[in-house]
Formats: structure tokens, C-alpha cells, sequence
């Protein structure tokens, strides 16, 4: 499965869309594993959505050991036979960076740094890996030839590494999946919010760990809270799994449950569901919402199969009264 919606995830840790691509891939591997207990789908979106943050840790964490790459590194051409000037005398402003200090200096995150049990130490080889693929660029040899020094420069030097060295890195793409099953399509989201939190730190705001909800960033009365959302829209897919999927074979002439492709499957059941459960969400936002997600989890004719059977069968639930939406929700 491919990794997806970046763009979405810039003010919060997780918004609505990712929530729902999190409820679709719990039931997938509930659907597949065949345990449709609604307990146990609970706790593994618990577990799934715990864990984007946790990789947006994990990933900030490669700061401080990707800065020690550089020094190690400074002090082995040090202790060269024969060093030349540039040995004996190097551009140290990548090691002596200021956001490797601010982190490490920081008690907030180097406790929850350890309390998660992370470590960049196994992974020496990717580090230095990539150290050599970041001195290489261009972006890197201006900043080192700058003659500007400052925590701002350092952290613009970081999203830049976050942005180019990190995203279809097969090293480290194994790296995660080894670590967690969960951290699987979640690289992007995670990337995109450490250099949200690197463009904070160089404007002097202190580190703190984000909230997990976009409603959690939110006060007043009135806010929905994201995770009752997502875990109402779960229970009420996985409770309700049987009857929709029923309802979507008995729709398409010929075919049966097992001939739908499954991924198709779970993605058209969770839009039946939301349509059902949540009457203040329009028709067209939840189709929508499903329609994205078939196009990077489902075949390149999901668009269309789970486009025209939503629509058509959330049409008939209107009318038989099955879905109910506001007064003032337009279709």
C-alpha cells in the first residue's frame, strides 16, 4: 500500500482523512485475518493511530546521531597518517549545529525519546549512508559555505534532509516495518509534521508533543471529538460488516462477496457505515472521502465501482430511511 495524503497533514497529526484510511485498514486485516471482533479492531486502531506519533519521534530522534556521523567522521580525516589542511582544519558548522543541541538539551523530548525505547544506534550503516548522500547535495554545500550561522539556517538545513533523503528509501522503509507493523504508509504523514515542528523551532517555540487529534488542538463547546469518530465509524463497520457487504454483492449483477475485490469491499462498507452513523456529514463528503482512498488502496477501476455504488446504495438507504441526514445537510 502506498503512502498518501502528505499534503493534509500539515496542521495536525491526524486529520479526518487519515483517520478513515486507518478505520479502512483495520478492517481490511480483520476481514482477512477473519477475527471481526469488534473489541480487538478497537484496540488495533488505537495501537495505529498511537503509532504515527511515535514515528514522528522516532524520525525527529535522527538528528542528534545523524549529527554524529559528521563528527565521527571530522575526527577519523583528523587522525589520518598524513592529514591535509581541510583534515586539519574542517568546516564544522553541520556537527556543531544548534538543533542537535536544542534536542538533546531538551528534558521533554529526550524523555519520551527513552521512555519509547528508541534508538538510531542499530542503523549505523543508513546513517552514514545517509550522511554521504546529504554532503553530496547542493542544498547541503550551500549551507555550509554560508556565512550565515543560526538555529533558523540549521533547521531550514534539516527539512530539507527531511524532505529529499527520507520518502521511497527501501533501507528504511525496512527499517520501520521491522520496528512496527504499524508504521506502515505513515512515513509521509510523519515526515511532513517533523518539519512542521523544525519551522516552530527555529522561530524559538519550544518543543512539545503534538496532539494526536485534530479536535484535541481545539477548545470550546461544540468540538467533536476526532477519536470518537473514528472509533464509532469502526465499530459500526466491523458490527455491521455482514448485512453491507451483502447489500453491495446483492447491487452488482453476477458477482458475490468473494469475486469483489476485498479492498473494495471494506472501503465501500466503511462509506455505508459513516453514512448511516453520522447524520451531519453530507452524502457527497463521504463519498468522496472513500472515492480518494480506492485510488491509492484499491485496483485503477475502484474509482469508479466505489463511486457508483456508494451513491447508488446510499440512495436507496435514503429512501427506505435507513440514512437520515440534517435538515440543513445537502446531499
Amino acid at each position: 500500500m502506498r503512502t498518501i495524503f502528505a499534503e493534509n497533514f500539515v496542521n495536525r497529526m491526524l486529520n479526518r482523512r487519515i483517520l478513515r484510511i486507518k478505520a479502512f485498514k483495520v478492517l481490511y486485516s480483520s476481514v482477512l485475518s477473519g477475527n471481526m471482533s469488534v473489541s480487538e479492531a478497537k484496540t488495533q486502531l488505537e495501537l495505529s493511530c498511537e503509532a504515527t506519533r511515535d514515528l514522528y519521534i522516532f524520525m525527529l530522534g535522527i538528528v542528534s546521531p545523524l549529527t554524529a556521523v559528521a563528527k565521527e567522521r571530522i575526527e577519523s580525516a583528523r587522525k589520518k597518517l598524513v592529514p591535509t589542511e581541510e583534515d586539519l582544519n574542517p568546516n564544522t558548522r553541520f556537527a556543531d549545529n544548534r538543533l542537535a543541541v536544542l534536542l538533546d538539551s531538551d528534558p521533554d523530548f529526550v524523555k519520551i525519546f527513552k521512555k519509547r525505547k528508541f534508538s538510531w544506534d542499530p542503523y549505523d550503516i543508513f546513517l552514514k549512508k545517509v550522511f554521504t548522500s546529504v554532503s553530496s547535495k547542493k542544498y547541503y554545500a550551500d549551507y555550509m559555505a554560508s556565512e550565515e550561522s543560526s538555529l533558523a539556517m540549521d533547521c531550514r538545513l534539516f527539512i530539507k534532509i527531511f524532505e529529499e533523503e527520507f520518502v521511497d528509501s527501501p533501507e528504511l522503509e525496512q527499517i520501520l516495518e521491522d520496528m512496527s507493523i504499524y508504521w506502515n504508509d505513515d512515513l509521509a504523514y510523519s515526515l511532513t509534521y517533523v518539519c512542521r515542528t523544525l519551522k516552530s523551532l527555529a522561530k524559538g517555540e519550544r518543543w512539545s508533543l503534538p496532539p494526536l487529534y485534530q479536535s484535541d488542538m481545539k477548545t470550546g463547546p461544540g468540538i467533536e471529538s476526532d477519536k470518537a469518530f473514528v472509533t464509532r465509524l469502526l465499530q459500526a463497520a466491523v458490527a455491521g460488516y455482514g448485512r453491507y457487504s451483502a447489500q453491495v454483492a446483492a447491487a452488482v449483477s453476477n458477482w458475490d462477496n468473494e469475486r469483489i475485490v476485498s479492498t473494495d469491499m471494506a472501503i465501500i462498507v466503511l462509506g455505508l457505515a459513516e453514512a448511516v452513523e453520522f447524520p451531519g456529514i453530507p452524502v457527497k463528503v463521504t463519498i468522496n472521502e472513500y472515492v480518494e482512498i480506492s485510488k491509492y488502496y484499491g485496483t485503477p477501476k475502484s474509482r469508479i465501482f466505489v463511486n457508483g455504488l456508494l451513491d447508488r446504495l446510499i440512495s436507496a438507504m435514503e429512501q427506505d430511511g435507513t440514512v437520515v441526514k440534517n435538515a440543513d445537510i445537502c446531499r
